[in-house]
């Protein structure tokens, strides 16, 4: 874990437990040899232990947690996976395993498996004989993370620290032992820092960044303070930030910043926004409800309330399902589980002070949810919905039930020879020597929460940071990322911090792609160790190769994707044409222009999340009476969710026709028929879909109106 473990304890007793512990083992403290040496507990951090023993090398996992498998394994059950096909190897195993997990029915306690359906799941003709699976209980990650350090015989130390003052003796550029609080020495070849945090890589002396940089120092567009791009989990309508409302005198609401929040594109050294991935349930057998923190205080949930009384319907918005009617919590809308502005010194900070932050981070996100269930202020109905759920009983059963690990989103990255930018994730810029692919969104939470004036003085709310930048499809992740320049380490590799900017982390840093980097790096450390030479001479042909026999995947066709650009021009087409900003979206849309063809600059789609809180509705009338044929366009994939419901009104009243948004069976590729319809002149009409009850991603495109002769 990033902070301290150690489980039901204050974070200063906390501290004072690792005190006494770290005294009493120093009796006993040890030096070991290995030719690798992993530290961090993270699921990156387990494969990069297996795949040294996969390739014949003695490995040691220092471990500073005692559970396995960072944050995959502690609530983040729905995978932030992106294009699946570019996901390998062992990443590609570890979801495999889970896919088997839940085909047995004694894997199935709380719910039945055909009520959960395939959600998740990829298909026979994706996956062939491995199977896939990309949603999950927590318990079952680990299972499976302990699972296979048995069938390794995986030697892991666990509960060990390392001494970030002085633990890490370098020689001439290379580590040659790394030490630990309780005195421990680890001896090694090679070392792969696989923590959240970047410590082994920081004390090891690597230059490394914390914070946003300004755009201007890699060209980029969506870099350092972005208060133009945040559309997303903002404040609608405006909230007024003051206790009394219109009066500046009286002080701004809790976890509102006084300070300005900075120039546009600007850099800093802020972090965007931490929280627990939380593991919720509403059955009522394996129910816990939500606890009253220690230090429980309402009053830091006021502009919660304010929201919540303007209308806002966001609290439900990211309850994804995961088997055994469990959910995967993570935060939605304006003010929600994730703790704005309160981590910017996380990434430096000493142990004993992380510690008292995640604790802070804690005691916020369980005030949350016992202010929703049990304020009177909040509406009735309100408090009803939310008191239903609870924290399931059977995860986390060491730690009252909360997830063992906190949510680093990001904190120090290296700064290598290459550092991966926005314009090498779009394919503006080459990539060399690919290690693996990503997929997903480049993708920050909100930094820091500010007050803003509109035209007439008056003063409102605002969420900054918070970028959802499609990369236009799966790109290429170099080898020279995962190690640091030659002259200041050569026998390190960093799979976790990689050398990225902060808005191409936020791409690069999903679990899947961290397993998949870890593999890549030790599979290039043994190789540097047979050759005796530096993890910046390796042969990336020799690397390539050993990958590729490994079921790496390294780059992939393009096929129709593409990064940006223009589609089909809609003034070209025939008929009626419904697209873009005439479209009426309700709830978080996510633009794309991934897949091609589409209608104008784009489409937009659910992220298969959020639903039954999203709606499109795409309004018209025509300029004749007459029966019209009725289109909506979308490209097909395996991805997209199989039961759509349009909801069409015309003359013959309200009829609702169902889509299968994965099959290919539209008109020219692009276009689907819903029937025809009759309309009247200049008469208003729409066609509607929501998200409800949909499993795979909703994509809105355009609509078509053609009149039949």
């Amino acid at each position: 874990m990033a902070g301290i473990t150690f489980i039901r304890f204050s974070a200063f007793r906390r501290y004072l437990h690792l005190l006494s512990l770290l005294i009493w083992v120093s009796c006993f403290a040890e030096s070991k040899r290995r030719d690798v040496i992993v530290y961090g507990g993270t699921s990156a951090g387990v494969i990069a232990a297996i795949q040294a023993k996969k390739m014949g090398k003695s490995v040691i996992l220092v471990s500073p947690d005692v559970h396995l498998g960072g944050v995959s394994s502690s609530g983040l059950g729905w995978a932030d996976s992106g294009n699946k096909a570019a996901i390998g190897g062992l990443a590609r195993e570890f979801y495999h395993r889970v896919w088997r997990h839940y085909q047995s029915v004694d894997s199935w306690r709380w719910q039945k498996m055909e009520d959960f359906g395939n959600r998740g799941q990829g298909t026979p003709a994706i996956d062939g004989e491995k199977r896939t699976m990309w949603v999950f209980e927590p318990h079952v990650a680990e299972n499976i993370f302990e699972a296979w350090v048995a069938e390794f015989e995986l030697e892991v130390i666990r509960n060990e620290w390392l001494d970030r003052q002085k633990g890490v003796e370098v020689r001439d550029g290379r580590i040659l032992a790394i030490n630990t609080l309780s005195g421990n020495r680890y001896e090694g070849e090679m070392f792969i820092d696989c923590s959240y945090e970047g410590d082994l890589m920081a004390a090891s002396g690597v230059t490394y960044f914390v914070g946003r940089e300004s755009n201007q120092v890699y060209g980029e567009g969506v870099n350092g303070v972005q208060k133009k791009l945040a559309r997303q989990h903002q404040f609608l309508p405006k909230i007024d930030p003051f206790v009394v409302a219109g009066d500046r005198t009286s002080g701004l609401l809790a976890r509102i910043s006084n300070e300005p929040p900075g120039e546009e594109g600007r850099g800093d050294t802020k972090m965007q926004a931490y929280n627990f991935r939380l593991c919720l349930t509403q059955n009522e057998e394996n129910k816990v409800p939500f606890p009253k923190p220690a230090k429980y205080d309402p009053l830091q949930y006021e502009l919660l309330l304010r929201t919540l009384i303007q209308g806002s319907e966001h609290i439900f918005g990211k309850f994804d399902p995961i088997p055994n009617a469990k959910t995967d919590t993570n935060n939605y809308g304006p003010f929600s589980t994730d703790n704005i502005g309160m981590n910017y010194g996380y990434p430096e900070a000493s142990y004993e002070e992380r510690s008292q932050l995640v604790a802070e981070h804690e005691t916020y996100q369980k005030g949350y949810f016992y202010f929703l269930s049990n304020d009177p202020r909040v509406a009735i109905e309100l408090r009803s919905r939310i008191a239903k759920w609870g924290l399931a009983k059977d995860e986390f059963q060491e730690n009252g039930h909360w997830p063992y690990q906190i949510y680093v989103r990001e904190a120090r990255r290296m700064v290598s020879d290459f550092v991966m930018t926005e314009l090498h994730l779009s394919g503006q810029r080459e990539t060399p020597n690919s290690i693996g692919m990503g997929s997903y969104n480049m993708d920050s939470h909100h930094v820091q929460r500010y007050v803003a004036t509109d035209v007439d003085g008056k003063s409102y709310v605002m969420n900054e940071g918070d970028v959802q930048l499609d990369p236009g499809g799966p790109y290429q992740i170099p080898y020279q990322s995962l190690i640091p320049k030659e002259e200041e380490c050569q026998n390190l590799l960093v799979p976790v911090c990689v050398s990225s900017s902060h808005i191409a982390f936020g791409s690069v840093r999903m679990e899947p792609v961290f397993m998949i980097m870890a593999q890549s790096a030790v599979t290039a450390a043994c190789i540097a160790i047979d050759g005796e030479i530096n993890v910046q001479q390796v042969s990336y042909e020799k690397l390539k190769q050993k990958l590729m026999e490994d079921g790496q995947v390294l780059s992939l066709k393009k096929n129709n994707m593409i990064a940006t650009g223009y589609g089909v021009n809609p003034q070209k087409l025939p008929g009626i044409i419904v697209d873009g900003e005439r479209i009426k979206l309700k709830g978080e849309w996510t633009r794309s222009a991934s897949l091609r063809p589409f209608i104008g600059n784009g489409y937009f789609h659910d992220g298969n999340g959020g639903k039954g809180m999203r709606s499109a509705e795409f309004p018209f009338a025509t300029t004749t009476d007459g029966l019209y044929e009725v289109r909506v366009s979308y490209i097909p994939s395996g991805n997209r969710a199989g039961t759509v419901k349009y909801v069409v009104t015309s003359e013959q009243g309200v009829e609702e026709k169902v889509v299968d948004q994965r099959k290919v069976d539209g008109i020219g590729q692009i276009w689907h028929t819903l029937g025809s319809f009759e309309f009247k002149e200049g008469k208003p009409y729409s066609v509607a879909l929501r998200n409800d009850d949909t499993q795979g991603y909703v994509v809105v495109d355009a609509l078509q109106l053609l009149l039949l002769d």
